[in-house]
């Protein structure tokens, strides 16, 4: 990869722990530079990963005015692909900072500030308004920061405060003092920060659930500030061609027939396309695209009466590793998308069908 010597010289793999192959792929002017919500695809949106100011401060003090060095975004403190490799704890507070601008592309639309995920407490401050506070390490969250904006650079601080086993919150196997498994810590932001353009009316959410039995899709989108007479046009695509398309109303579901489906399973792990558009006097408002697998898992007693899970109604044997996804260089963030991928296939090539 390329970048240039100026973000060279302000980042490098902290510490001297084991690193991936990955690792020297990581480019800091855009590191997991991919769309970072492939079940919830929309056109305008800018990633804001990259390297961001940090501070680590008493819990007492305010909100810093200088900030100590660098942090490549999203990459959590303690990780070596951080740069920083440093731990946080119950008494101290993690600061960021970092500067953008709206594209051009975003004028007349809301602006939406998504974070993949942030461990653990997290307030958002734009152009130093409060916009808002999050708590929970494992979920992505967002905030319309449209009113906070004003002309040209905008700047974005997050306080983050994790306390790890010295709180009471879900921290999986993190401990401050690593032993036996040797978990650390993941402090601070570990997914993708980006910027969404939406307009007034827009699809928050999709839901689509198979039934290959019945051999339908029931399909419902959430609409955010729906107008009288607005409708939600969902349709599912096998490649190009169209398999079935329904209109409704805002905020309803309906079901798309899928006849002589293709069935998702680890030998054809066949997805559909699916698009949900918002349609006012014929026109389209907001559009989306996801995707859909037909499939169906159930439980049924096999004829010595041992419960046994099945897969389409078959019984398949499932046989996997155990695959933590705990990364050397990154911890709960892989280096690339390409590390993530080579764990799948590599998976496979083995012989296994499915990981834990």
């Amino acid at each position: 990869s390329v970048f240039t010597f100026s973000q060279q010289a302000n980042w490098k793999i902290a510490g001297k722990k084991i690193i991936t192959p990955w690792a020297e792929k990581v480019n800091p002017a855009s590191p997991l530079s991919e769309y970072p919500r492939p079940q919830m695809v929309r056109g305008n949106w800018k990633n804001l990963n990259g390297l961001w100011d940090y501070s680590l401060k008493a819990k007492a003090e305010a909100m810093p005015v200088s900030y100590a060095g660098k942090i490549l975004v999203p990459f959590a403190v303690e990780s070596a692909l951080s740069g920083v490799g440093k731990t946080v704890g119950k008494d101290s507070l993690l600061w960021y900072r970092t500067t953008f601008t709206v594209p051009a592309n975003f004028k007349g639309k809301n602006v939406l500030l998504h974070f993949g995920a942030v461990d653990w407490q997290a307030e958002i401050y734009i152009n130093g308004k409060k916009i808002g506070v999050h708590e929970g390490g494992f979920d992505p969250f967002s905030f319309d920061i449209t009113s906070a904006l004003k002309k040209g650079n905008q700047q974005l601080e997050v306080r983050v405060w994790d306390p790890t086993d010295d709180g009471p919150q879900p921290r999986g196997k993190q401990v401050k003092k690593p032993e036996s498994i040797w978990y650390t810590p993941v402090t601070g932001i570990w997914q993708t920060v980006w910027l969404e353009g939406v307009p007034k009316t827009y699809i928050t959410a999709t839901r689509q659930t198979p039934d290959i039995d019945k051999q339908h899709v029931t399909v419902g989108a959430d609409v955010q500030n729906p107008q009288m007479g607005d409708q939600v046009r969902v349709s599912a695509w096998d490649g190009s061609n169209k398999v079935a398309e329904q209109t409704i109303n805002a905020n309803t579901i309906t079901t798309l027939a899928v006849n002589n489906a293709k069935l998702w399973s680890p030998d054809n792990p066949f997805l559909y396309d699916l698009v949900v558009s918002v349609v006012r006097n014929g026109k389209v408002v907001d559009e989306v695209k996801s995707y859909f697998a037909m499939r169906k898992t159930s439980i049924t007693p096999d004829r010595n009466g041992i419960q046994r899970m099945m897969l389409n109604n078959k019984f398949v044997f499932q046989f996997g590793p155990l695959d933590q996804g705990w990364w050397p260089d990154g911890l709960y963030t892989a280096p690339t998308d390409e590390a993530l991928k080579f764990d799948i296939e590599k998976t496979k090539e083995m012989g296994f069908n499915m990981i834990r």
